[in-house]
């Protein structure tokens, strides 16, 4: 299987120096600082080149699933040296990393974003996924599973589009099989797609299906309150016979927003649209005469929980904004007091 299946291109093959002893792969799982990667020459396993990425944590492209690297090959243990820039890239938010975001996948062209039909959908959480997936650059549509447990799907439906105009919405059954067919036609051959989802909404039994085995793990839902488990403990990417590939990502229980305003225009077209209608161009929607926004809240044309969802995941991404100026500043000033020295 050539590299060129795995979704290597132009894009990527002008970005490789002439005359190097490195070789392009793709990374397919993650293990705890240990990355599973696909190259010209098949399989192999690496470590993160010590020398190239922990001098400067802050500033470096780490890689993550779906990225492609450049590695120096060795028995055993390659070496991954740099990460090729990203067609697209899911951020969020990460208080606990150096650079204050983790990246989830790369060089996606669709997202499933994966929410169940039974208790658990939530519309504030579809906006904030949607929001994410378009700021990455990738396509989203939504999946709506668990079809055999539903009692109204089409209302589902109907409230997912509303909150999502333009977007296509899928209803499927990982267990039944129902849907699947035109979901697996939304993909064509080297094409990857990620499933973006919380605990519990079924996405490894979705790649299960879509594979045609078990090659996720899975668990029940709890039936006092339908909700889900963390079931898939590391990302990874699989190959199905079709010539797409698919990644699967742990359950988010909290996905941060980090640096969304592109994917805040993409997600609340409604409100964009309104925003521009206002007498002031810097209108804060409050009590601005002339505020397009406040008067079709008051006309019942705009609902109130849409908007205030719009609000906090706008005030999410723009505190990341400020975080990442902060982060910016902290990392010239200890590069300054090392040159002093």
């Amino acid at each position: 299987m050539t590299l060129e299946s795995y979704g290597f291109d132009e894009f990527f093959a002008r970005q490789i120096p002439e005359a190097i002893p490195f070789l392009p792969a793709r990374v397919t799982a993650m293990h705890k600082g240990r990355y599973e990667l696909m190259g010209e020459g098949g399989e192999a396993q690496a470590t993160l080149k010590s020398g190239v990425f922990h001098q400067d944590a802050k500033q470096k492209t780490y890689p993550t699933v779906g990225d492609f690297v450049l590695m120096e090959p060795h028995p055993g243990l390659s070496m991954i040296c740099d990460v090729l820039a990203r067609k697209s890239v899911f951020l969020r938010w990460d208080s606990f990393v150096a650079r204050g975001h983790q990246a989830l996948a790369a060089n996606v062209d669709v997202a499933f974003v994966v929410m169940s039909l039974n208790k658990d959908f939530n519309l504030n959480r579809l906006e904030r996924y949607l929001t994410t997936v378009w700021q990455s650059g990738a396509t989203p549509i939504i999946v709506l599973n668990k079809l055999d447990l539903a009692q109204d799907p089409e209302k589902r439906v109907l409230e997912a589009q509303r909150s999502a105009p333009g977007v296509d919405v899928r209803c499927v059954s990982a267990q039944t099989g129902e849907g699947l067919d035109e979901l697996k036609s939304c993909l064509s051959p080297r094409q990857t797609a990620v499933l973006l989802g919380s605990s519990g909404v079924g996405k490894s039994s979705l790649v299960n299906a879509l594979v045609g085995n078990a090659t996720m793990a899975t668990s029940v839902i709890r039936a006092s309150d339908d909700k889900g488990r963390h079931t898939t403990t590391h990302r990874q990417l699989i190959f199905l016979a079709s010539g797409a590939m698919v990644i699967d990502t742990p359950g988010i229980r909290e996905l941060g927003l980090w640096r969304a305003e592109e994917g805040l225009i993409s997600a609340f077209t409604d409100v964009d649209h309104l925003a521009r209608g206002c007498r002031f161009a810097n209108c804060r929607h409050e009590n601005e005469p002339g505020c397009a926004v406040r008067e079709a809240l008051e006309m019942g044309q705009l609902e109130e929980a849409h908007y205030k969802n719009y609000l906090k995941l706008k005030r999410e991404s723009a505190f990341a904004v400020k975080k990442e100026k902060m982060l910016e500043k902290k990392r010239i000033h200890k590069t300054n007091k090392k040159k002093t020295f």
